[in-house]
């Protein structure tokens, strides 16, 4: 997370950073961007305050680390920092986890990502709008669910897949009323702004 929330960082912006990792590293990574990163690089937001990403493979995860801090990043506020660019800390997952969140398939699945660019080492995929909803409204800030808004409104996501996805996902997490309250109100929302119809609001506020 951004330490400075007037800094924000734009999807050409990340790929200069990417650029330069690659020209400098001797093996090979595939980064998941999520989150704010994954909706900028997606082009549904102009910029990012959060740069997040998962590392599926536990060595390539373990290798990455160690060659940022070999070239000057260092552990902070849950993420690492690099002094020349001190506004943006850069998160990392590993295995098949976002934030707190696991998801049901293998994130390198083939449709369980969208592929954004390949350089000679890296392979920067984001995750798919419908999980990248799931990641976010289990977490379910304000934030969240005005992103959420914003991936519906590019027309590409299944309601009624969604919702059969989400409450699957649901039955795996530590609190699954929460996160079913958490949809119910984001649907609420969409609701509100004729974006799903009345049958479907009603079928989803009868899940609890």
């Amino acid at each position: 997370m951004a330490s400075n929330k007037k800094y924000r960082l734009t999807g050409d912006d990340l790929m200069l950073t990417l650029d330069n990792w690659d020209s400098l590293m001797n093996f090979n990574t595939r980064l998941i961007a999520c989150g704010g990163t994954a909706m900028t690089l997606l082009n549904i937001k102009d910029s990012t305050k959060d740069i997040d990403f998962v590392v599926p493979v536990e060595n390539e995860y373990k290798r990455l680390m160690k060659f940022l801090k070999q070239i000057g990043y260092h552990d902070a506020g849950g993420g690492l920092q690099h002094p020349d660019d001190p506004n943006f800390i850069y998160q990392f997952w590993s295995g098949n986890r976002v934030f707190t969140t696991n998801l049901l398939d293998p994130i390198l699945d083939q449709g369980k990502h969208i592929v954004v660019k390949e350089w000679r080492h890296i392979y920067l995929g984001a995750i798919n709008l419908m999980d990248l909803i799931i990641t976010k409204m289990f977490r379910g800030t304000s934030v969240d669910i005005s992103d959420c808004i914003a991936i519906f409104m590019t027309g590409e996501i299944d309601a009624e897949k969604l919702l059969v996805r989400y409450r699957k996902a649901a039955q795996y997490d530590l609190k699954p009323d929460k996160v079913m309250n958490n949809f119910i109100y984001f649907i609420e929302k969409l609701f509100e702004k004729q974006m799903v119809a009345d049958e479907f609001f009603k079928k989803v506020k009868s899940c609890l």
